[in-house]
């Protein structure tokens, strides 16, 4: 248990050291922000800063800091280090860059601010590619909240029913103004998310029945996955997730000072990480060992590992808030991601969405689309959303590096997005050889081929980071 204590404090540590480095590579100031200079009423509406965090931690989470973490402690312990650094070093500059360039650019999506910093082709391959993982994520986020309500009712109310009520909430919540319904709803769900992270930590470490395992590198994992790649693209959120890029513009356009952004973009994601640490925990220390928490995950599926869990350990109350965790949290996630596709594609086709019909003539088609979609396999689209999650995450950091070579103080503080830029390429490249999902090949070509393409580009960046000092 002292590893999962020095891990939380460790966060909280970053949050006021690092996380200030990053905000000071970046340079805050005192201009307005779009939430203030355009304030059309619909997505670029002021929002206070402690309702943007939580909106904020309920877009960029759902479910995934809760399913990532618990099939990530089937890793053992070693999740904990990269939960930890992963957040601090990585996802938690990914997202307040992400959120904050986006600001910049009165709210630009990852595939505008693509085009901007790494070039015209980026910015067609960037929006055909953020759209196609919104339209994953919504897909997966609709099938499994449908899935658990549908057997959680009565036969007549069955999954495609569910499936029609989320579809029309979607309808709802991403053509409506954003204070309408996901400022007002969306902060007392995040509230929910940590109160139930915080009841089942508490739980687990006043009870002496369960034992957090200590920190050790050996990875125990039952199939016999090795950590690299495999580890860092399973648990994305609660480390470093891509799909947050797609997030933060959301919120760009919402906060009120950009001193706000430091609380608000990279303070959501260490919340994000400590409750992803208390699900890792949770799982290795109720199932014992790795073995049996991967035999539970197998046969009871990701949502019923939760419900066990809340519920052996809080009674109904557990119960309770594992239907809430299971159900509303990915609906939420579910709904701004088919909202941040809207809003790209009206990037994209210049559509002006303060006009209802122009919002809708986007939001019908998405949806159509995501319906078709849930069709499909979900373990086959969530296998290939990992992927594509941690390498969106790849770019939105080259994205932050690039403008941090032009924009930055001092040039040189763009390490700060190039050393993770460069670790996240290594892992979108070696996975994508080695998973079941591409190409299936051994280890032995997987890492170096994975390693020279990651160096390759940090030695371009290198030469652009010279190239510039010079010219400088």
């Amino acid at each position: 248990m002292i590893t999962f204590f020095i891990a939380i404090v460790l966060l909280i540590i970053g949050f006021f050291t690092y996380g200030k480095l990053t905000e000071h590579a970046f340079g805050p100031d005192e201009r307005k922000t779009p939430a203030v200079s355009i304030n059309d009423g619909v997505d670029h509406t002021p929002i206070k800063t402690w309702k943007a965090i939580l909106i904020q931690l309920l877009n960029i989470a759902g479910t995934g800091p809760i399913f990532g973490a618990l099939m990530g402690a089937c890793f053992g312990p070693v999740v904990f280090l990269w939960i930890v650094f992963g957040s601090i070093l990585g996802g938690a500059v990914h997202d307040y860059m992400s959120g904050m360039i986006s600001e910049r650019h009165d709210g630009a999506s990852i595939a505008e601010l693509s085009g901007i910093y790494l070039g015209k082709p980026a910015l067609y391959i960037m929006r055909v590619f953020s759209i196609l993982l919104l339209l994953l994520t919504g897909t997966v986020f609709i099938n499994s909240p449908a899935e658990l309500l549908a057997k959680l009712t009565p036969d007549t109310l069955g999954f495609s029913f569910w499936l029609f009520v989320i579809i029309a909430y979607y309808v709802v919540a991403t053509l409506l103004p954003i204070d309408k319904v996901i400022g007002k709803l969306y902060p007392v769900f995040g509230v929910i998310l940590v109160v139930m992270a915080v009841s089942i930590a508490t739980e687990i470490f006043i009870n002496p029945d369960y034992t957090v395992p200590e920190f050790t590198f050996n990875s125990v994992h039952p199939d016999g996955l090795p950590t690299w790649p495999f580890m860092f693209v399973t648990v994305a959120c609660g480390a470093i997730s891509g799909f947050h890029a797609t997030q933060s513009p959301m919120m760009a356009k919402c906060i009120m000072s950009e001193k706000d952004g430091r609380k608000v973009f990279y303070g959501a994601m260490i919340i994000e990480s400590v409750i992803a640490l208390v699900w890792a925990a949770a799982g290795v220390a109720f199932y014992e060992n790795t073995t049996d928490l991967h035999n539970a995950l197998q046969s009871l599926g990701q949502s019923g590992v939760v419900y066990e869990i809340s519920h052996s350990l809080l009674g109904k109350f557990g119960g309770i808030l594992a239907v809430v965790g299971v159900v509303v949290c990915p609906i939420t996630s579910g709904d701004t991601a088919f909202r941040s596709a809207r809003l790209i594609i009206a990037e994209w086709m210049g559509l002006d969405q303060k006009k209802l019909n122009n919002r809708l003539y986007i939001t019908v088609p998405l949806l159509l689309t995501g319906t078709i979609l849930t069709q499909l396999d979900f373990e086959v689209l969530w296998r290939y959303f990992s992927w594509s999650n941690q390498t969106l995450a790849m770019v939105a950091l080259w994205v932050a590096t690039s403008y941090l070579i032009k924009n930055g103080k001092k040039k040189i503080y763009s390490l700060i997005t190039a050393l993770p830029a460069t670790f996240m390429s290594a892992v979108s490249v070696t996975y994508i050889i080695m998973a079941p999902e591409g190409f299936k090949l051994s280890s032995s070509i997987g890492y170096p081929v994975g390693i020279a393409f990651a160096l390759m580009l940090f030695i371009i960046y290198c030469y652009m980071l010279n190239r510039k000092k010079a010219r400088a």
